[in-house]
């Protein structure tokens, strides 16, 4: 997985997107000093009653390998309240997506 620093002062001032109230509440502020960037092409997910976990990584295996080699990188704990938040953004996101784009297939029922 491809990892880079934190932004330049440059690209910190036109990446962070504006300030929005969600949900009508309170301004956000988003500090993006220390934002790093990471690609994965994996993700396991699992949970228990507090949290849920995200796993992230890239898949390293050779066309011709019988065994999957996959190299996590990075491990992200959520609260089971933002964890829900976040597969609504990202269902929202992704349905968006393919309305642009076109749908996706990713093999699964």
């Amino acid at each position: 997985m491809a990892k880079a620093g934190p932004t330049s002062k440059a690209s910190t001032e036109t990446a962070a997107p504006p300030a929005v109230r969600p949900g009508g509440g309170r301004k956000v502020k988003w500090d993006d000093r220390e934002l790093t960037t990471s690609y994965a092409n994996v993700c396991n997910v699992s949970s228990t009653r507090e949290e849920v976990t995200l796993l992230f990584g890239t898949n390293e295996t050779g066309l011709n390998q019988q065994e999957m080699s996959v190299r996590l990188t990075e491990r992200i704990v959520l609260s089971p309240y933002a964890a829900k938040r976040l597969a609504q953004v990202i269902g929202n996101v992704m349905a968006e997506y393919e309305k642009r784009f076109g749908a996706l297939d990713t093999g699964e029922k």
